[in-house]
């Protein structure tokens, strides 16, 4: 755990850069360099969760694209993170391991960051009928293919996989298990970045947008809707903030499904209050709109994961309590 005083200076050193890098039309390629300046592998090695709240909350607040979520699940599953190594992400709304291991053949699809397209290797989780394994394979094996769809500057990859004689080490379901659950909180921290700069602009725009002789921000409709969002925005904080404290499977799960929610919430309140603009490209706000809709697919989308835990409690007949309060 990182002390209050040199948290506060971190994350306004990490802010502060990543806004500089995007505001110099840097993409993920510069970004990565920005926050390994700042010392982003050191940061997660000595306090993870703490580095992963900074740096994710600073890449939701400036639309920026990194490919730093591999690090984070490599450095879940217990290895070592390094440039050159890319992983592959479960598919778009999915969280199971994305690769199949039959006797040293491996057979894979599912979503990568931007880094695949220079890494030389890939780390692939893999499944045998009984046991869970990471594989890596060489890049060159690899179909990559960018995905375009909303929000293609976010640099995803969709990633096929299949035959070579890779190298593979076993692993135990708890690593996986936390590494969903680090990823989880990490697309959850960028979302509620990007929450946050949309209710920023909105805002913004209530103050300076004048009708009838005076701004929206003055008119009781227009409050409801910027109050209605900064509940959300500030409840997903407080959730983020008891998965921190009481970190688990479970409260990451909810935490991930509060930010897709509340990232949805955000989005419709924000734009009602920016109108007309709101639905241009003319104006910042569809940029982080797009990135929360296409964050929202990653490790699970708020829907399924909530399904999937009312499919547990009532397999398990209990409800656990997930913090003391």
């Amino acid at each position: 755990m990182i002390a209050a005083a040199e948290r506060a200076l971190l994350e306004e050193t990490v802010r502060n850069a990543v806004a500089d890098a995007c505001m110099a039309a840097g993409g993920s390629t510069a970004i990565d360099a920005v926050l390994a300046q700042v010392g982003w592998l050191e940061m997660l090695d000595a306090a993870p969760r703490d580095a992963v709240d900074i740096v994710f909350g600073a890449l939701g607040a400036s639309n920026a694209a990194a490919t730093v979520l591999d690090d984070v699940v490599v450095a879940a599953l217990g290895m070592k993170p390094h440039p050159d190594l890319a992983v592959l992400l479960p598919r778009f709304a999915a969280w199971d391991p994305p690769g199949r291991l039959d006797e040293n053949h491996v057979r894979a699809r599912g979503l990568a960051t931007a880094r695949v397209a220079s890494a030389g290797e890939m780390l692939v989780v893999c499944r045998t009928e009984n046991e869970l394994w990471g594989v890596t394979v060489p890049i060159t094996i690899a179909e990559v293919s960018r995905v375009q769809g909303i929000d293609p500057d976010a640099g995803l990859r969709e990633v096929r996989v299949q035959g070579g004689t890779p190298a593979a080490e076993p692993l135990d379901a708890a690593a996986w298990e936390s590494a969903v659950a680090l990823g989880r909180l990490a697309v959850a921290h960028q979302m509620a970045g990007a929450s946050r700069a949309m209710l920023t602009l909105a805002c913004s725009h209530a103050r300076q947008r004048v009708q009838f002789g005076r701004p929206i921000a003055r008119f009781q409709a227009v409050r409801h809707r910027l109050a209605d969002a900064l509940v959300a925005v500030e409840a997903l904080d407080a959730t983020l903030a008891a998965a921190a404290a009481d970190p688990s499977s479970d409260t990451a799960a909810l935490a991930k499904a509060a930010a897709g929610r509340t990232a949805r919430t955000v989005a419709v309140h924000c734009q009602q209050v920016l109108a007309g603009i709101g639905f241009t490209t003319d104006h910042p706000f569809h940029r982080f709109l797009k990135r929360t809709m296409l964050l929202e697919g990653l490790f699970g989308s708020a829907d399924a994961i909530v399904v999937e835990l009312g499919r547990q409690l009532v397999a398990a007949r209990k409800v656990p309590t997930l913090i003391e309060l």
